[in-house]
């Protein structure tokens, strides 16, 4: 059974969600303190967790940062917070998916499942493995490593699906709409304008003079071309 890490200090509201995940089949553990929620994500084995932004303790910000620099599992925030602003920090953090309170617990349901299904579509099969070599440029499609010129770059979800997008296909020109249609599909509520934080991201990884890029360039007014 899967397993769901909900971090919400609305009881009423992570009772909601526990309460249908359940129905459709998950496991959900409630903790209402972003402090020991992040504890909990760090030390147990979860395939999403569900952080809110404003917590005691830890931020939802912080909880979610912290725990993308440990693991790659799915992160959803959810949250009163409207703005786009808000959603790109957090974007910018590590998070995958940003709903907007209130929310329908079906919605939520049907994100986490294709979370779940994107994320192990990544992680690969091993007989779909491949090394994917772009100059100093290194994929492992089945252990879902990224090298650049001998050295391990760690990468969200998001980040490792955009590089492998390009890198696959090199020389071929992305429209940012392009990327976001293929990454996100209709799960996500923030802007395009999501895709070039993430590009800007994946840059200061994987470049050596992110200003001057030698791996993914952008075509200004058209999209992104991996050289």
């Amino acid at each position: 059974m899967q397993q769901i890490l909900i971090i919400e200090d609305d009881i009423n509201i992570a009772e909601m969600e526990r309460d249908y995940l359940q129905l459709n089949g998950f496991k959900a553990e409630i903790v209402q303190d972003g402090t020991q929620g992040l504890k909990m994500a760090l030390t147990g084995i979860y395939d999403v967790i569900i952080v809110d932004l404003m917590l005691p303790g830890k931020s939802g910000y912080e909880v979610t940062k912290e725990i993308r620099k440990n693991l790659e599992i799915p992160i959803i925030v959810v949250s009163a917070r409207t703005e786009d602003i808000d959603k790109i920090r957090v974007l910018d953090y590590g998070a995958d998916d940003y709903l907007t309170k209130p929310f329908s617990p079906a919605e939520l349901a049907a994100r986490i499942k294709s979370h779940i299904n994107r994320y192990n579509r990544l992680k690969g099969s091993s007989a779909a493995s491949e090394i994917i070599n772009r100059g100093g440029l290194e994929i492992n499609t089945a252990s879902h490593r990224v090298f650049v010129y001998g050295k391990e770059v760690q990468m969200t979800s998001k980040e490792y699906a955009i590089l492998l997008l390009l890198a696959s296909n090199p020389n071929i020109v992305f429209t940012k709409e392009h990327i976001f249609d293929k990454i996100w599909g209709d799960e996500f509520s923030v802007e395009t304008a999501t895709v070039p934080v993430h590009i800007q991201k994946i840059r200061k990884k994987i470049e050596k003079d992110p200003a001057n890029p030698e791996f993914i360039e952008t075509l200004w007014g058209t999209g992104y071309r991996f050289k």
